[in-house]
C-alpha cells in the first residue's frame, strides 16, 4: 500500500487574489474599449444629423430660387453676410429682387439656428450667368463648426436652372 504524503497533494480551494486582479484589469480594459465606442458613435451620428440640416436648407434654397426663377444675380450672396428683412406678404406684391432678399435672409436665420458654431454657420450663394445655350448656374454653400473641431464642416449643392 501506498502512502502519499501531504505534501505531494494539495487541493485548490477558491481563486487566489492575483487570479481576481487579472481578471478585474481584463474586464476594465474591455469596458473602456465600449464606452470609447459609445462616445465615437455618438459624435458620429451628431455629426450626419447636422449634415442632413445642412442639405435640407440648401434643398429649401434651392427651391426657393427655382421658385423666383426672375431673380437671377438677386441671389448672390457672400459668405458671412445676412441680408436686411424684407417684407413681402400675400397682399403686397414683391419685386423678384425684394423677394431674393427677403429668402436670403430668412434662409441665414434659418442657418444660424439649427447649425453650431455661431462665427462661422453661414450660407453663400454663388451665380454664373451663361447666355446662351448653357442653363444658369448656382452653387449653394453651406458652413459650420462641429464642438471640438477646428476645422469648419461644409456642404455645397450646385443646381441649373
Amino acid at each position: 500500500m501506498k502512502k502519499y504524503s501531504q505534501c505531494s497533494v494539495t487541493r485548490s480551494r477558491g481563486i487566489t487574489m492575483v487570479e481576481s486582479m487579472v481578471a478585474l484589469v481584463v474586464i476594465s480594459i474591455g469596458m473602456l474599449g465600449i464606452a470609447g465606442l459609445y462616445l465615437s458613435s455618438l459624435q458620429a451620428g451628431r455629426s450626419a444629423n447636422l449634415r442632413v440640416q445642412a442639405v435640407n436648407l440648401a434643398a429649401e434654397m434651392a427651391d426657393r430660387i427655382r421658385a423666383n426663377r426672375g431673380a437671377k444675380g438677386a441671389y448672390v450672396l457672400a459668405a458671412g453676410t445676412l441680408p436686411a428683412a424684407v417684407t413681402c406678404s400675400g397682399t403686397t406684391d414683391c419685386a423678384p429682387t425684394d423677394l431674393a432678399h427677403s429668402d436670403q435672409n430668412i434662409w441665414v436665420t434659418a442657418i444660424r439656428a439649427s447649425l453650431p458654431g455661431a462665427p462661422t454657420a453661414n450660407g453663400a450663394i454663388a451665380f454664373t450667368d451663361n447666355p446662351g445655350a448653357t442653363p444658369d448656374r448656382y452653387d449653394i454653400t453651406i458652413t459650420w463648426r462641429e464642438a471640438g473641431q477646428d476645422v469648419d464642416s461644409a456642404y455645397r449643392l450646385s443646381m441649373e436652372l
